[in-house]
């Protein structure tokens, strides 16, 4: 259940033929569409260094272990999502209207776009492929703690599972339980335990040791 994978446009043609297909399919592409005059590869490239570099699950990550390592700011994402998540500089394209939903031991929180595939995509970057997926979007609401299983994440039967239907005026980051263990760890150790998956729902954090 991978997520996307932007295949960087490098315009030195000497390795041209050492692409793999679809890379070489996608610098083709490029080649015919900057030929005629329809893009800008300098533009391409300047939005692919912001698609892997500055905006994507690491943002999100931020904000998590922020959440878990400050209970002002924890309590400031749980009331206003939007401007907390702003504070630390994570903004912009589907992402102006935020909710942060708290796993608790007793309640688990799954996120899904039933309608198509609205994700914050300044916290956590591209949507992973199994999101956009049919059998995603209508198993989530039926079968939750089904579809939790197939991830790997087994739940008890006493823990309530609550699902969030993501929208084009409101899309949703999950904080997960901060892990057994981690006590004196800094933000930064914090962030590196929380996975795209968890800020989602469809999984947990990470217990230490285990970024690795």
């Amino acid at each position: 259940m991978a997520g996307f994978t932007f295949l960087p446009m490098s315009h030195d043609h000497d390795h041209d033929n050492d692409l793999d297909p679809m890379a070489a399919r996608v610098k083709a592409l490029e080649t015919i569409l900057t030929e005629k005059g329809l893009i800008d590869p300098a533009a391409v490239d300047a939005i692919v260094e912001t698609y892997e570099h500055k905006v994507g699950p690491r943002n999100g990550a931020r904000v998590v272990a922020k959440a878990w390592s400050d209970a002002a700011y924890a309590e400031w994402l749980a009331k206003d999502a939007t401007a907390a998540i702003a504070s630390l500089g994570y903004s912009g394209r589907q992402g102006e209207h935020m909710q942060a939903v708290f796993n608790a031991p007793e309640t688990h929180n799954l996120v899904v776009c039933t309608l198509c595939s609205c994700y914050p995509w300044s916290v956590l970057g591209l949507p992973p492929v199994w999101y956009k997926s049919p059998p995603y979007r209508s198993r989530a609401v039926i079968d939750p703690r089904g579809v939790l299983a197939e991830f790997g994440l087994e739940l008890p039967l006493t823990t309530n599972i609550r699902v969030w239907d993501s929208t084009a005026e409101l899309r949703y980051i999950v904080v997960p339980l901060r892990p057994q263990g981690t006590d004196g760890l800094g933000e930064d150790e914090l962030a590196a335990l929380v996975t795209r998956d968890s800020m989602i729902g469809a999984g947990h954090a990470l217990a230490p040791g285990a970024a690795a």
